[in-house]
């Protein structure tokens, strides 16, 4: 199996959790709540529904026949649309995926499709996989500071500049895996301190709640000196 044909069967045992869903539907949901999966076609979703009905993850199931106009008196090439529904065994398969927290949980498309069910994702496997990738994109950003370091001398300005906004990316990323961690960190620890949160061990899946959205490219007015 691919990399990238991983992380569809991924988001589609993700997606089909939460309700069942005909192959459109599908589509429409990894299209506009996962980025990563934009541009591609049917002819990729399906071949990878039928695997995993054959794995006896996904079963089919006859859905509803479109509503036809009044004056139309034939059903002929009206077909049902087949919905897929997650089988106790894929919820399984899905769960043991999410408490993976390798090397592949870091890397760029995974992470996105991982953070995308962390809602789903207990607490100490989010912050297994946030910590990985902010070690990652650490590494990433230290090799690209030794490179532009060696080749600065020798880059047109243009260039100069590309990598210097790849730089930036990185390094917003990272400060917002910082907010993310810290945030996660906070919330553990408020759990533990309360007495309703120590008379139980938490397994849930519930967020630690999210930092608030800040635009890191306009300066904070706690900084302000002044």
């Amino acid at each position: 199996m691919s990399r990238r044909s991983g992380i569809l069967e991924f988001a589609v045992l993700g997606l089909l959790r939460e309700s069942p869903m005909h192959g459109y539907e599908l589509r429409k949901r990894l299209n506009t709540s996962l980025g990563i999966f934009r541009a591609f076609s049917y002819g990729t979703l399906y071949p990878c529904l039928k695997t995993l009905v054959a794995s006896g993850w996904l079963i089919e199931e006859p859905g509803s026949v479109p509503a036809l106009p009044p004056a139309t008196s034939s059903l002929a090439g009206r077909r049902a649309k087949i919905v897929y529904r997650l089988t106790a065994e894929g919820k399984e398969h899905f769960e043991e995926l999410l408490s993976h927290t390798g090397p592949d949980a870091w890397e760029d498309e995974h992470f996105a499709a991982r953070f995308a069910f962390f809602g789903q994702t207990e607490r100490d496997v989010r912050m297994r996989v946030l910590e990985g990738r902010r070690s990652r994109l650490e590494e990433r950003l230290e090799k690209m500071r030794a490179s532009l370091a060696r080749t600065r001398e020798r880059l047109d300005d243009y260039t100069l500049e590309l990598q210097r906004h790849g730089m930036e990316s990185v390094e917003r990323e990272v400060r917002w895996l910082n907010e993310l961690i810290e945030s996660e960190r906070s919330g553990r620890d408020q759990r533990r301190s309360s007495p309703e949160g120590s008379a139980r061990h938490d397994t849930s899946g519930e967020t630690g709640g999210l930092p608030r959205h800040r635009d890191h490219s306009r300066p904070d007015p706690s900084d302000d000196t002044k």
